[in-house]
C-alpha cells in the first residue's frame, strides 16, 4: 500500500472492525433483524444488507483491476437501492452468510491488488463519483464502524478506537462537511482541533461525539459550543 495508514487499516484496523461486526451480527436474535435501526426506514436487516452487498462491490471492482476490466462499484442507484431492500428482507440465516463471505472476498480482493494499481479509478456506479482503488480500506472501515453504531445493538460510537477516530476526523476535516456555518471541533480527550471553514465557534466533546454528529447523526449529544449553539450539520 502506499500509505502508512493505509497499510495499518488494512492489516489491523479494518480486520478487527470487520471482526466485531461479524460477532454482533451472529448475536442478533433471529426476531430482532426486524426491528428498526438507527437509520431512517432500515432495519437491522437492511443495514447489513448494506454492509454486505457494499462488500461485494467494493471486492468486485477490486476484482475487475486484477482482470484488467473497469467493473462498476453498483450497477446503478436504483440497482444498489433494490438489492439492499430485497436482501434486508431476506431471512436472518441468509444475511449472516451473506455477509460473512462479502467480508471474506473483500479481504482477498484487498490482497490481491498488485501494487502499482492502488491508484486505479474505480466507478461507485457508471458515469457517477469515482474514488481509487487505495481509497478503499478507509472507506470500508468507516462503513462499518458507522454502520455497526448504527444497528442500534450493544456497539456505539463510545466503542470506536482512539485510532479510528483520529481517521475519521481527518478525514471529514479534509472534505468538508455540509453545516450552515464555519466552526472548529475540539477533541478532549484527543487534544486535537480540526478547522471547518474559516472562524466560528469552537464545538468541544469526545472525538466520538464528534465524529457521530459530524456523519448528521444525533442532536450534538455530548458536545458544547463556546457560542453557545451548535452549527447545523446536513443529515446522513
Amino acid at each position: 500500500m502506499p500509505e502508512q495508514n493505509s497499510q495499518a487499516i488494512m492489516e489491523r484496523l479494518l480486520p478487527e472492525a470487520t471482526r466485531r461486526l461479524i460477532r454482533t451480527a451472529d448475536s442478533i436474535a433471529d426476531h430482532e433483524y426486524g426491528a428498526p435501526s438507527g437509520l431512517p426506514d432500515w432495519t437491522r436487516g437492511h443495514v447489513l444488507a448494506h454492509l454486505s452487498l457494499n462488500a461485494e462491490g467494493l471486492a468486485g471492482a477490486l476484482g475487475g483491476i486484477v482482470e484488467g476490466e473497469r467493473v462498476s462499484m453498483y450497477a446503478s442507484q436504483q440497482a444498489r437501492d433494490d438489492d439492499i431492500a430485497k436482501l434486508g428482507s431476506a431471512t436472518p440465516s441468509v444475511i449472516r452468510n451473506r455477509l460473512l463471505g462479502a467480508t471474506t472476498d473483500l479481504a482477498d480482493a484487498l490482497d490481491a491488488v498488485p501494487d502499482d494499481q492502488w491508484d486505479t479509478t474505480i466507478d461507485r456506479v457508471p458515469g457517477g463519483r469515482t474514488f481509487t482503488a487505495g481509497d478503499v480500506p478507509l472507506m470500508r472501515l468507516g462503513e462499518v464502524e458507522i454502520h455497526h453504531a448504527d444497528l442500534a445493538c450493544a456497539y456505539s460510537r463510545g466503542d470506536w478506537s482512539a485510532a479510528y477516530v483520529l481517521l475519521m476526523l481527518d478525514g471529514r476535516s479534509e472534505k468538508g462537511v455540509s453545516a450552515d456555518s464555519s466552526f472548529h471541533a475540539r477533541a478532549t480527550d484527543l487534544d486535537r482541533t480540526w478547522r471547518f471553514g474559516e472562524g466560528g465557534p469552537t464545538v468541544s466533546g469526545s472525538g466520538a461525539d464528534l465524529g457521530w454528529w459530524l456523519t448528521g447523526r444525533g442532536t450534538g449529544e455530548g458536545l458544547t459550543s463556546d457560542s453557545g449553539t451548535l452549527p447545523q450539520i446536513g443529515t446522513w
